[in-house]
């Protein structure tokens, strides 16, 4: 390596060291425990499977896939050493942060590369800002630790097809969204057979296991988990219903079943019921359109990201649920958009910092007070999901837009 490519990526590996650090520490500091769900959730399940309690997934019916239990066994794991010092929430959380951190290093060396190139850096810086915008839950969720395998399978899905779908499949059975990139990969790539098998042999392989380890309903329990749930009010669909509790037609109540808040309105159940089926409906039109321009002969690097980013927006538009950490989400569609396409990237870009920072906004800085329903998070949780809106519509668009090659034809 040159003396110049080190130059050109030193200030990226500073920026990136940074964004973590100081997005680690936030959690420590903001309200509305950011990190709750590590040592209140995470942990908790973790210490159960390991001291011989129920397995999560497997003895019992969980809301995650159940490969998500494995990050957070490994937390539990490096935690041990600093649990005379630090006790069991405060290790878990160092634990959990460290192993975010180095999962996201991995990713971030394969992005940036040897010598730095110009989109590889536009990328990086665009990764470090968005998880500094975006706050702790960029870092205190299951959510991080697929965002770096969604990297590393797109950065892979040229030159290591099958590697690449397997990586992919292992983050969506713990958490279900890079599903959503490896259908985009499968419709986008002339390598979907090779892409089809690895994601075959990896589910196959997982279900064996569960099998083996005595799961027989629990397989596909995460799904039945979902269906039954209300409207959480992050969603974009209670964003009406949020004005009504402001004006005091609604309420909001927490489901200690799945440990949300939810609204409780006339209507809402109904909204709820539906949404899973619109979520379906779109997914199913905006791959098949998709699969047009590729069969038209649509390339990879203008197809793949804006197919990637709408059908990651769609699984969030019309979710009943709208965690705030579901905007990570958009980061690993956005790195390799502004990677394959630069040009046509820096409006969507733009959108997604945007959204990372009005959720940090709403949760964790203004969370106490949109319980309340007062009307300042109402308004910025309001524009948040007004801009998914936008952002799944500028991703559609481009997807529309995707040239096809010209083809003379040829006279009889």
């Amino acid at each position: 390596m040159s003396r110049r490519a080190t130059v050109r990526r030193a200030p990226l590996w500073l920026a990136f060291a940074i964004a973590h650090a100081v997005t680690a520490a936030a959690g420590w500091i903001y309200p509305s425990q950011p990190m709750g769900d590590v040592v209140l959730v995470y942990e908790p399940w973790a210490t159960a499977a390991l001291s011989g309690g129920d397995i999560v997934g497997v003895t019992q019916t969980w809301v995650y896939p159940q490969l998500a239990l494995l990050p957070m066994l490994a937390a539990k794991l490096l935690s041990l050493p600093l649990l005379p010092i630090m006790g069991a929430s405060g290790s878990y959380l160092v634990a959990w942060a460290v192993m975010v951190t180095v999962l996201d290093a991995v990713a971030f060396g394969a992005l940036v590369g040897r010598t730095a190139a110009g989109s590889r850096r536009m990328a990086a810086w665009f990764w470090c800002a968005a998880l500094l915008l975006l706050g702790p839950i960029g870092v205190y969720r299951i959510d991080a630790v697929t965002v770096p395998l969604a990297v590393l399978g797109g950065l892979w899905l040229a030159r290591r097809p099958a590697v690449a779908a397997a990586l992919l499949t292992v983050a969506a059975w713990m958490k279900i969204w890079p599903g959503a990139l490896f259908a985009a990969a499968v419709v986008s790539s002339r390598h979907r057979g090779r892409m089809l098998l690895a994601a075959a042999a990896v589910t196959a392989l997982v279900v064996t296991a569960l099998w083996a380890l005595g799961a027989r309903e629990q397989i596909l329990g995460f799904l039945t988990e979902q269906a039954g749930r209300g409207l959480q009010i992050e969603a974009v669909a209670a964003t009406p219903f949020l004005w009504v509790a402001v004006a005091g037609g609604a309420r909001i109540e927490y489901s200690f079943d799945i440990l949300t808040f939810q609204i409780a309105a006339d209507g809402a159940d109904a909204v709820s019921a539906a949404l899973t089926s619109l979520m379906l409906a779109a997914v199913v039109v905006i791959g098949a359109l998709g699969v047009v321009k590729a069969r038209r002969g649509a390339e990879l690097p203008r197809l793949f990201p804006a197919l990637a980013l709408s059908l990651v927006v769609a699984l969030i538009v019309f979710n009943k649920v709208g965690s705030p950490q579901f905007q990570a989400w958009l980061i690993a569609p956005l790195l390799l958009w502004i990677l394959f396409d630069p040009g046509r990237s820096r409006v969507p870009a733009a959108l997604v910092l945007v959204l990372c920072a009005l959720t940090c906004l709403v949760y964790p800085l203004t969370y106490d007070a949109l319980l309340r329903a007062e009307p300042l998070p109402v308004v910025l949780l309001s524009l948040r999901n007004a801009l998914l809106l936008v952002l799944l519509a500028v991703g559609v668009l481009a997807v529309v837009r995707v040239p096809i090659p010209f083809t003379p034809r040829t006279r009889k």
